[in-house]
């Protein structure tokens, strides 16, 4: 499930955000979020992270939210920061190469 990020009036995409799928057996499920080069460091990966976490916690099903990053993806390292996100590992993906994983519990209250 992906959903577009939208912005003003005019309903501007400024990228996408979502879940690679439903829970897993123990209640996980992994985020993705993009946002264009054009509308970086500008607050949008921050507040899609935000929904998807009320999203998430909505559903009585997810327990865990997992984001998988490049080491060298700063720019997104610095963006899970501060949404409790502890990292658990790491795994090698077939398209993006190595990736840390991060888990944080899916109740909890993203920040302001």
């Amino acid at each position: 499930m992906v959903r577009q990020a939208v912005v003003g009036d005019k309903g501007l995409v400024v990228g996408h955000a979502g879940f690679h799928g439903p829970p897993d057996e123990v209640g996980m499920v992994e985020i993705g979020y993009s946002v264009a080069p054009d509308f970086r460091r500008q607050g949008y990966a921050r507040l899609a992270l935000i929904e998807l976490f009320r999203r998430a916690a909505a559903e009585t099903a997810v327990t865990t939210v997992r984001a998988t990053i490049s080491p060298d993806n700063v720019a997104s390292l610095a963006t899970i920061s501060g949404f409790g996100f502890v990292e658990v590992g790491e795994q090698w993906d077939e398209e993006d190469g190595r990736e840390l994983v991060f888990e944080a519990p899916a109740r909890r209250v993203p920040p302001a």
